[in-house]
């Protein structure tokens, strides 16, 4: 297999963007795509912005950025990704949906071109599968901010070859990105630990055992985390944490998994989160204020 010099990625919102940045900023060229106009121009936004605030903080220089989003390209056609080397999906959480995009572009990439995803639910398996190049296949878990948080879970499933692994391994390191090995399980390494924490959070909320604050306020002070559960919460997503929760539970069957009654209430009234407002805060006002849930 040869080096990876094109890197393609399908999806553009939260981690596309962020996947895509970073990809550019090491020197890759990169083609992102995603199914509208209007997503792209987002996107193209968000990594322009995330951008000019490292020149501004000192940490890019002006040609430096003006080289990152030279190297981008922006589409709506999944053939332009065709000729990619590796090509990183992070699109919804929709098996389906990925399988789709999996199956259309094994039709069209080269027989060197290695296929990620980005998943943090579901099982690399399951998207394998349905392609025939199920020993180039690997997932690749960035983590949101993708371009500050340097961890990346390089996940391997059982048909996966050897040299792929290895070929993914030294890409995330490419990116200046420190790679963990994770087994092919549902939830990996961090979100198998990450969401049973943050559903036993809610549920000492139901319970009445603590308030929001107090047991945000608990664990930062108590074990040195960098925010309190709800925080956290409503910085993933209410939504996403909801999907993730949900597609762990139809995997493993263990009531930890499960979503708690509230985070589905609040999934349905469209309390998201930080991204639509209001979640366990309310972020119309500052400082945020704590959201009446009804408890």
């Amino acid at each position: 297999m040869g080096e990876i010099k094109k890197v393609g990625v399908l999806g553009v919102g939260l981690m596309g963007s962020g996947i895509a940045q970073v990809a550019a900023q090491a020197g890759y060229d990169t083609t992102v795509r995603d199914i509208a106009d209007d997503f792209l121009e987002k996107g193209k936004a968000r990594i322009t912005k995330m951008l000019d605030r490292a020149v501004e903080k000192g940490k890019l220089d002006s040609a430096d950025r003006d080289a990152t989003l030279g190297r981008l390209t922006f589409t709506t056609e999944v053939s332009a990704l065709a000729d990619s080397d590796i090509v990183i999906e992070a699109v919804t959480e929709d098996l389906e949906l990925k399988n789709t995009l999996w199956k259309e572009l094994d039709g069209l990439c080269g027989d060197s071109t290695i296929f990620a995803s980005n998943t943090s639910s579901l099982t690399i398996a399951a998207m394998a599968a349905a392609t025939e190049r199920a020993d180039r296949f690997v997932g690749l878990h960035f983590f949101n901010p993708v371009p500050l948080m340097k961890l990346v879970e390089v996940v391997r499933t059982v048909t996966t070859s050897p040299e792929t692994f290895d070929r993914a391994m030294a890409f995330g390191k490419s990116l200046g990105k420190e790679p963990i090995a994770a087994k092919d399980n549902s939830g990996f390494i961090v979100n198998l630990l990450l969401v049973p924490y943050m559903l036993d959070a809610i549920r000492m909320l139901e319970h009445g055992i603590g308030s929001v604050e107090d047991i945000d306020k608990g664990m930062v002070l108590g074990t040195g985390h960098p925010m309190g559960p709800f925080t956290l919460l409503d910085f993933v997503g209410i939504d996403t944490t909801y999907y993730i929760a949900e597609i762990m539970f139809e995997e493993y069957r263990e009531t930890r998994y499960a979503p708690p009654p509230l985070l589905k209430r609040m999934m349905l009234a469209g309390f998201h989160g930080k991204k639509s407002g209001k979640g366990f805060y309310d972020y119309s006002s500052k400082p945020p204020t704590v959201t009446y849930l009804g408890l």
